[in-house]
C-alpha cells in the first residue's frame, strides 16, 4: 500500500499519527470528565465520541500506510 519511500513524507506521516494519538487521548479524558458531571451535555458527549472514532480510524489508516508492502 505504501508507495512513498521519501523520508520527509514518512516523517510527516509519523508526526501526524503522534498528533492524532494525543488528540484521541485528550478526547478520552474530556469524555470521562463530562460523563462524571451530573449535569452533562449528552449531545456534546456523542459528538466527542464520534470525533474520537474518526481519529481512531485516521490513526489506523496512517499506520497502515506506513507499513511497507511485502512482495507476493
Amino acid at each position: 500500500m505504501n508507495q512513498d519511500t521519501d523520508p520527509a513524507e514518512l516523517a510527516r506521516l509519523v508526526q501526524r499519527v503522534v498528533a492524532l494519538r494525543q488528540e484521541h487521548r485528550d478526547l478520552d479524558l474530556a469524555i470521562e470528565k463530562l460523563q462524571a458531571d451530573i449535569a452533562n451535555d449528552e449531545l456534546t458527549i456523542k459528538r466527542m465520541k464520534k470525533r474520537k472514532l474518526l481519529v481512531k480510524d485516521q490513526i489506523a489508516w496512517l499506520e497502515n500506510a506506513l507499513i511497507p508492502d511485502e512482495p507476493a
